[in-house]
C-alpha cells in the first residue's frame, strides 16, 4: 500500500477542489423539499460544478450515470438520480465530488424533507456526531484503526449499527486512492498518520 503524501501545493489545490465541492452541497442543499425531483437536483449539480471550471468526479467513473449520488432514505450510498420526487418525511444524502484542475473534493450531508420520524432525526443526528468523533481521532502518529473504533464505540452506543461494505478513503488527484478509511473496529495494519496524508471518513450507519 502506497499512501500518498501530498506537498503544501498540492493541499491547498485539494482545499480549493473543497471548497467548491463544500459550495455546491450547500446551494443543493437547498432545494431540498417536497415535490422536488431528484434529476432537478442533479442537473444542478452538473451546471453549477462546470460553471465554476469543474468537472462533477461522479460522472462517467466507472459507468456511472450522473453528476452526484443522492442516497433516499434507506438507500445507504450511491443512489442515482431519477424522476423520482422527494416526499415529507424523507431524508435524503447528497454525496458531491468535484475534480478542481486536477484535484477532488468530496463532500456530503444528510437533508431532511419537512417534518421527518424522531428516529431519522437521530439517526442523522448520530451519524454527524460520528463523524466528529472519527475526525478526533486524526493526528500524526495516529493509528487508523482508531477512527472506526472510536466510531463504532459511539454508533453501538446509541443502538445503531456501522455500515460494513463501504468505508473513507484517501483522494489527491485519484477520486479514491489509499487508504481505506475503515469506521468500525478493526486492526487494519497502516503506517501511522503523517503530516500531508489527506484521506476522507465517511460514517454510514443503519437503524437495527
Amino acid at each position: 500500500m502506497q499512501i500518498k503524501i501530498k506537498t503544501p501545493k498540492e493541499i491547498e489545490m485539494l482545499r480549493a477542489a473543497g471548497r467548491l465541492a463544500a459550495e455546491t452541497l450547500r446551494r443543493a442543499g437547498e432545494m431540498v423539499a417536497a415535490e422536488v425531483s431528484l434529476n432537478e437536483i442533479d442537473h444542478f449539480v452538473h451546471d453549477f460544478t462546470l460553471a465554476h471550471g469543474a468537472y462533477p468526479a461522479p460522472l462517467k467513473y466507472h459507468g456511472y450515470p450522473k453528476s452526484v449520488c443522492l442516497s433516499v432514505n434507506e438507500v445507504v450510498t450511491h443512489g442515482i438520480p431519477s424522476e423520482r420526487l422527494l416526499k415529507e418525511g424523507d431524508i435524503v444524502n447528497i454525496d458531491i465530488t468535484s475534480r478542481l484542475n486536477g484535484y477532488h473534493g468530496d463532500t456530503s450531508a444528510m437533508f431532511k424533507v419537512g417534518k421527518v420520524s424522531p428516529l431519522a432525526q437521530e439517526l442523522c443526528a448520530a451519524a454527524r456526531e460520528a463523524l466528529h468523533i472519527g475526525m478526533e481521532q486524526v493526528r500524526p502518529g495516529g493509528q487508523f484503526w482508531e477512527i472506526g473504533a472510536a466510531i463504532e464505540e459511539y454508533v453501538t452506543s446509541m443502538k445503531f449499527s456501522v455500515v460494513r461494505d463501504y468505508c473513507g478513503h484517501g483522494i489527491g488527484r485519484g477520486f479514491h486512492e489509499d487508504p481505506l478509511v475503515l469506521h468500525y473496529n478493526n486492526r487494519e495494519k497502516l503506517p501511522k498518520m503523517k503530516p500531508g496524508m489527506v484521506f476522507t471518513i465517511e460514517p454510514m450507519i443503519n437503524a437495527g
